[in-house]
């Protein structure tokens, strides 16, 4: 008997070409919904997983021939993503909260909620690909590389990727296009939906909403109050937006004008400071890491493979030698720029994900 699939709709193209892939194929398919975040009050589509993106979901079930149900999810979202996407801009990170979705709701929540209905796996729109190795599953990138999610899903365990199937990950996104248009879905010319999907407006704006209503809560003193811009000294060269509006790299939008050019370097929460310089001082030779990850096997020693340190990061040749606590220093081959805290720092060995850890301080000669 073939197995049950649950199919992770957020009524966009993707997982709703997904749905309609297996469903056509003959497979035994339910399409499952998570409601994440309330955005009753939006008359806008392109919100993941938001009711109006839900309603999308629904139709293009009924299209496909499946039975459709929705799993209200929005205290574990918030628990998982919500709060520590703003818990970790108050901390001078800048965080990646697509990653944490995945680890603690889609592959991890959502899966046990799918198997309580019955279902012995999962298929998601995501571009990537599961191939099965000599010592177990492994995760790889899309063949299409200017659509490929692999990044976001560095810390699958083998149980995940063994329930989970990526049907897109050998497709481009216009071959899955094309697909909807094909099979008459009501999403065919949908757009891409928004990157961070619970901020409605401005990233900095939200997590100032959020600082407000943690009336109750411990948040830092400083917060919302204007930061001091300096330089890596400590030299005061003005003031600027609280610290939280600010990330590695930035250039515009400093507060200050010295009659150079400068980026962001580092961000001092405890002290209320961005620390700013010129572009060469963004260059980092390697970076520390905490919570490493590995897929499959973990290495017996250091190793050498090619480190993405953000999504769109071509990636660099590095020697990653791990620790006893969980972390590990990176040395890249060729000194790299913006190197920033609470991002992810993800391992390759061609097209095959290794691992991964998250970033928590870039190494000289740029600022520490």
């Amino acid at each position: 008997m073939t197995p049950l699939t649950a199919v992770a709709m957020s009524g966009g193209l993707d997982s709703s070409v997904t749905a309609w892939l297996l469903a056509a194929g003959g497979e035994p398919v339910v399409g499952l919904s998570m409601l994440l975040w309330d955005r009753s009050h939006e008359t806008t589509h392109g919100r993941c997983c938001g009711a109006l993106d839900l309603g999308d979901a629904r139709r293009v079930a009924r299209q496909c021939g499946i039975a459709h149900y929705t799993l209200s999810m929005e205290e574990e979202f918030r628990r998982h993503v919500v709060d520590p996407f703003v818990d970790d801009y108050l901390a001078g990170r800048t965080p990646i909260p697509c990653t944490r979705c995945n680890t603690w709701v889609k592959f991890d929540l959502f899966l046990e909620k799918a198997r309580s209905l019955g279902a012995d796996r999962m298929a998601t729109g995501h571009y990537a690909r599961i191939v099965e190795g000599e010592d177990g599953f492994e995760l790889h990138r899309a063949r299409h590389a200017a659509k490929d999610q692999s990044y976001y899903l560095f810390e699958l365990t083998q149980k995940q990727l063994a329930a989970s199937r990526f049907p897109l990950g050998d497709m481009t996104k216009e071959a899955v296009r094309g697909l909807a248009r094909e099979a008459g879905l009501s999403v065919a010319e949908k757009g891409e939906s928004m990157e961070i999907c619970f901020v409605s407006g401005g990233i900095r704006e939200f997590v100032e909403e959020e600082v407000e209503a943690r009336s109750e809560q411990v948040v830092p003193a400083k917060a919302g109050a204007p930061a001091q811009v300096v330089d890596r000294e400590g030299a005061i060269l003005g003031e600027g937006d609280p610290y939280y509006r600010y990330t590695v790299g930035q250039r515009r939008g400093l507060g200050v004008a010295t009659g150079e050019r400068l980026y962001v370097l580092g961000i001092r929460p405890g002290r209320n400071q961005v620390v700013v310089g010129a572009e060469q001082e963004l260059l980092s030779s390697g970076l520390t890491g905490r919570k490493v990850h590995w897929i499959g096997r973990p290495p017996e020693s250091s190793l050498e493979a090619t480190v993405k340190i953000r999504s769109r990061h071509p990636g660099v040749l590095s020697h990653i030698q791990p620790d006893r606590a969980g972390g590990a220093r990176i040395d890249f081959a060729e000194p790299q720029s913006a190197v920033a805290p609470g991002q992810a720092a993800v391992f390759y060995s061609g097209t095959r994900v290794l691992g991964g850890c998250w970033i928590e301080a870039g190494l000289g000669p740029g600022w520490t």
